[in-house]
C-alpha cells in the first residue's frame, strides 16, 4: 500500500523478488529502495532482486530506477507474460 509498509514487510519476510511500484503514499518505491538496500548493507544480506513498476516508462525513468539500486523495470500498462518472464529471470539469477 505504501513504501513503508514494503520497508517493514522486508524486515520481516525474505522475498525472492520484490516488485517495486515507484509512486506510492508515505515512501515513493525510490526512497522504499534506498533504505531496502541500505539495510542489506548494513545487516550485510543477500540483496534482493528489485522490479520496478512504474507508468512512467521513458529512458531516463529507467535510468532514475536502476541508479537508485533497483534491478529491472516494467511500464504499466502491465502484461502479465511479462511479469512472469522477468521474476524467473530474477529468482534464477539470484539463486546462482
Amino acid at each position: 500500500e505504501n513504501g513503508q509498509e514494503a520497508i517493514n514487510k522486508f524486515l520481516h519476510i525474505k522475498y525472492d523478488v520484490i516488485l517495486m511500484d515507484c509512486m506510492m503514499p508515505v515512501l515513493d518505491g525510490y526512497e522504499a529502495t534506498l533504505k531496502i538496500r541500505e539495510m542489506e548493507s548494513q545487516q550485510k544480506l543477500k540483496k534482493t532482486p528489485i522490479i520496478a513498476l512504474t507508468a512512467n516508462s521513458t529512458k531516463e525513468d529507467m535510468e532514475k530506477c536502476l541508479d537508485i539500486g533497483m534491478d529491472d523495470f516494467i511500464g504499466k500498462p502491465i502484461k502479465k507474460e511479462f511479469v512472469e518472464e522477468k521474476i524467473k529471470k530474477w529468482i534464477r539469477r539470484n539463486n546462482k
